[in-house]
């Protein structure tokens, strides 16, 4: 018998939130405000990238390997089911235990009948003062993935991958109506105040440029609060500010720097359709020209 097509539009949720020290309470709370945005009328949630700890990588030590875990694992499975209670789709940020000594910085894709429907492992790994993400994972290595939800087909990437016109672009080539990015990202407090508006806006700004660039929607998800896991270090302020693009970059929804919110929208199949008519970007392509495009870099003397 014939699958129904999915349809024309579906609502999206981002749940931003503040995580405390403890897995299990951030879990919990996790599934709390899953609810609650499925009750609002969310159909495909999206959770911040490494949700169930504080941002662990300001600092490398060995024992914070403990926080990772195989997939499955007991909170996937307490998502599935709640997948399935609730008729919505979510995408579960989780510090992969891939094998002894390799690591990913990983997601699910939980359809709304609770199926897991597959694993994406970030692909850009950065390696910053206090994101010492290199230490902890292993780079991805399943590629850039879309998944069919009972919904609409959406793409998820991960945080440094949104820098990435090469990532958002290939993820969209394969027919997502929306890119997620779980993200963890904030200032500096020494450098907030000299760099923090312009760090904010060039990462809004990158990303409704994959928006338009691509004729879909974008979802950025990030967390909120301070963060001071080692004593002798500044922290991280997370700078919330999570929001939902149009096709043409427009902002749907944003979130405030500062508070737990859920943000809602609606991914409108013929409002992208129109968008991509109109402006035909995935029509003009070069793809006869692109072949340096996998160089590290182009010299020419």
């Amino acid at each position: 018998m014939a699958m129904p097509a999915p349809p024309k539009h579906y609502t999206v949720g981002l749940l931003q939130f503040q995580v405390s020290p403890s897995p299990e309470e951030n879990t919990r709370k996790a599934l709390d405000w899953f609810e609650k945005a499925a009750k609002q009328g969310a159909q495909v949630v999206c959770l911040p990238e490494l949700y169930r700890s504080q941002y662990f990588c300001q600092k490398e030590d060995v024992d914070l390997f403990d926080l990772a875990e195989p997939i499955p694992n007991p909170s996937i499975e307490a998502f599935q089911k709640a997948a399935a209670r609730l008729n919505a789709a979510v995408a579960v940020p989780v510090f992969e235990r891939r094998a002894a000594g390799v690591y990913h910085n990983s997601l699910v894709m939980i359809d709304a009948d609770g199926t897991l429907l597959g694993i994406y492992r970030k692909m850009h790994i950065p390696d910053d003062p206090a994101y010492y993400e290199k230490y902890y994972f292993a780079p991805g290595d399943l590629g850039f993935k879309n998944f069919d939800t009972q919904y609409g087909r959406v793409g998820t990437l991960i945080c440094w991958d949104q820098w990435y016109p090469e990532g958002a672009r290939l993820t969209a080539l394969r027919g997502a109506s929306i890119l997620f990015y779980p993200t963890a990202i904030g200032w500096h407090p020494y450098e907030k105040e000299q760099y923090g508006a312009a760090q904010r806006d060039a990462w809004i700004t990158v990303q409704r440029g994959h928006a338009i660039a691509n004729g879909i929607y974008v979802g950025a998800v990030n967390r909120v609060g301070f963060e001071q896991p080692v004593p002798e270090q500044a922290g991280i302020e997370f700078w919330g500010s999570s929001f939902i693009a149009d096709p043409q970059g427009v902002i749907i929804a944003e979130a405030k720097t500062d508070q737990e919110e859920v943000l809602l929208a609606t991914v409108d199949l013929a409002h992208l359709e129109t968008i991509r008519r109109n402006w035909p970007f995935m029509r003009d392509r070069r793809i006869d020209a692109y072949e340096d495009i996998t160089r590290r870099f182009i010299d020419e003397g």
